[in-house]
């Protein structure tokens, strides 16, 4: 247990601390009308000292305002992600060859199924910029500064080693786990 908590905890400061490499310019591709005038944290989100990352959404009927709550709640998912996720993917190939010679043929049948789930408490995340493009998608950048997290791994790390409370949200997500996983079985059958 105490080796696990270690391992969080050097991986969150790794992805915190990040890396100093140069970010290749923009694609192609997202030169055009849409991304003209474009910030470059919309395709960059990169803030030395915060971990960042950009939502968008298209300004439709709802107004702006709507907009801009779906851009921030889908730059917060990606911090989310960010800091942690849970993946549970599965891969099914079925191959079968009938028949002889000339008149052989081959069925194939090829079926994926990946879940993500990420579980982060976020404090302190904020909206530091906004960008509506000519295409009328708003782009929003949300930031996290990580010596806000840096505390948050720490204080998670201290207060979780042999508590009682630490124990019994184990279980809860293990509770939503199995739950989640009878989901995709009554979805997509058994796959075990």
């Amino acid at each position: 247990m105490k080796a696990k908590i270690l391992f969080i905890f050097i991986i969150s400061a790794l992805i915190i601390s990040g890396c100093a490499k140069k970010k290749p310019e923009l694609e192609s591709s997202l030169r055009g009308k849409c991304f003209e005038g474009a910030p470059k944290w919309v395709i960059n989100p990169e803030i030395a000292g915060y971990l960042s990352a950009v939502g968008s959404a298209k300004v439709g009927k709802a107004g702006i305002q709507f907009a801009k709550t779906e851009a921030t709640a889908l730059a917060r998912d990606e911090i989310a992600r960010i800091m942690g996720v849970k993946v549970k993917n599965m891969v099914r190939n079925f191959v079968q060859v009938t028949g002889v010679g000339d008149n052989e043929t081959v069925d194939r049948v090829s079926k994926q199924v990946s879940t993500q789930v990420a579980n982060q408490l976020l404090v302190g995340s904020k909206a530091k910029a906004q960008w509506l493009s000519p295409c009328n998608e708003l782009f929003v950048l949300v930031s996290l500064d990580s010596k806000e997290v840096g505390e948050a791994v720490k204080e998670a790390v201290i207060t979780s080693y042999k508590n009682q409370q630490a124990l019994w949200q184990m279980f809860q997500a293990k509770k939503a786990w199995e739950e989640l996983e009878r989901q995709v079985e009554k979805e997509f059958g058994s796959w075990k």
